[in-house]
């Protein structure tokens, strides 16, 4: 027996097959390989970025101080940040946005959409990991005494 016949009675088919699929993925997995080699050869030569990863790592649950950002309060945008810390007192510990809004929505507060974006950006209002928010107090009241503070900078200056 020569020729195709003998290919198909020893399973040569199936047999190359599986050696091209075999060839094919080794080249695969090498070009990949070589296409990530840089980055493998720039973090031996500077070992500080992976120092600099893992710590970034360790930090990125926790809220800092440093990193939230500082706005510019103006007096009605402090008053309605009362308002809401007055709403949240009202709600439990761990709270949804959409409650929040319908309690905001109903007691009137002004401009409640982008108020809370400012509270959720200066981290006074925090997501936990169940999904649900919850209220950073101490937050709360460094935010409003640096804003009064800033102000009362701003006034010497002039």
């Amino acid at each position: 027996m020569y020729g195709l016949e003998a290919i198909n009675a020893n399973n040569g088919w199936a047999t190359s097959v599986v050696g091209i699929t075999i060839v094919f993925s080794g080249l695969v997995v090498l070009s990949l390989v070589i296409s990530q080699l840089y980055k493998a050869l720039d973090l031996y030569e500077n070992p500080q970025k992976i120092r600099d990863w893992f710590s970034r790592a360790k930090r990125s649950d926790k809220f800092l101080e440093t990193e939230v950002p500082l706005f510019v309060l103006t007096e009605e945008q402090k008053e309605i940040i009362k308002q809401f810390a007055l709403l949240v007192r009202t709600l439990e510990d761990h709270f949804s946005l959409p409650r929040l809004f319908e309690l905001a929505q109903i007691s009137g507060v002004k401009n409640f959409h982008s108020n809370l974006n400012i509270l959720l950006k200066s981290a006074i209002i925090f997501p936990d990991k169940e999904g649900f928010f919850c209220w950073d107090q101490d937050m709360y009241i460094k935010t409003i005494s640096n804003r009064n503070s800033l102000k009362k900078m701003e006034d010497n200056r002039k």
